[in-house]
């Protein structure tokens, strides 16, 4: 299985928290990252976003259908993420598109040797890929990208 964690571009500030947009420098890194990860992603890849403004804009530069999932939402558990993308038994490949610290918490728990606490820049792309070696199935981190290296 493949997961994709991206978190949401830059957004404003505001209140409520759930109806913050995408700034036009956020639009541009969703642009960005979408141009360069759209043609990367496996046939019937499923995209699955939190609920709130800033990261349903953020997928929209996919220009893909996607699920909304109230459960990713900003506060969301990595163990709840991570059930609602089927990790690890749905096979294929998944998108989660949402939010920091939840995102972080995702890679270090998935792959130990990152230490807790890890902070994912607003846009980027961290892509995580299952292999099997000697009888069990480790975490791989493939690539991370950021906005800015685009």
């Amino acid at each position: 299985m493949e997961l994709i964690l991206w978190r949401h571009a830059e957004a404003e500030d505001g209140f409520p928290d759930s109806a913050r947009q995408l700034t036009g420098r956020g639009l541009d890194q969703a642009k960005r990252m979408a141009d360069w990860l759209k043609p990367k992603l496996p046939e019937n890849t499923r995209i699955i976003v939190s609920p709130a403004c800033r990261t349903q804009q953020t997928a929209m530069a996919l220009q893909s259908d996607f699920v909304t999932e109230n459960a990713l939402g900003p506060g969301a558990s990595a163990h709840a993420v991570l059930a609602v993308a089927g990790w690890p038994a749905a096979g294929g490949a998944v998108v989660i598109v949402g939010h920091q610290p939840t995102l972080g918490e995702i890679v270090s728990y998935l792959i130990p040797v990152i230490p807790a606490g890890l902070r994912v820049k607003r846009g980027s792309v961290l892509w995580i890929r299952d292999e099997e070696k000697d009888g069990t199935i480790e975490s791989k981190l493939h690539a991370v990208i950021y906005p800015e290296m685009l």
